[in-house]
């Protein structure tokens, strides 16, 4: 298996991963991290400056963006790659995914809430996204060469 496969296989991993906890533990815990609703917003926003319009349907809308998440945080944790490094890169990209998660979406204009509404959403949203960055390193670490 070539390199690039390994990263994304890894980075898939990493994104299902995230994506799964995300989904799972905003059922059970009111002050966990709303990541989905970051995502809606994001792509309603995206749209509207492109002059398109937004699905209606929320639950369309909802799945637009757990999608778009998984592809776009398959991508991001496969630069984790693998390897002996991929442990390092994972932790550094899913630390700062987790901070970015925490820090940007008030700038970009996504309001806070989702991920900041109480410290431990903040937790939350750092730790899940460092989480996603371990499996992604786990994964490619896994499939590595036995030379590497």
């Amino acid at each position: 298996m070539n390199d690039i496969l390994k990263a994304f296989a890894g980075g898939l991993a990493g994104a299902c991963v995230v994506t799964a906890v995300h989904e799972t533990v905003r059922r059970f815990n009111p002050d966990a991290p709303r990541m989905d609703v970051l995502g809606m917003r994001s792509i309603s926003k995206l749209m509207q400056k492109a002059g398109a319009t937004p699905p209606q349907d929320e639950e369309k809308l909802h799945t637009w963006a757990l999608v778009g998440d998984v592809v776009s945080n398959s991508l991001y944790y496969s630069m984790a790659g693998s390897g002996k490094g991929a442990w390092w890169r994972g932790a550094v990209l899913g630390a700062a995914a987790g901070a970015g998660a925490v820090l940007l979406p008030g700038p970009l204009g996504l309001g806070e809430e989702p991920s900041n509404k109480t410290t431990e959403t903040q937790a939350l949203s750092v730790g899940y996204y460092l989480l996603g960055g371990l499996v992604a390193a786990a994964v490619g670490y896994a499939l590595r060469d036995n030379g590497e």
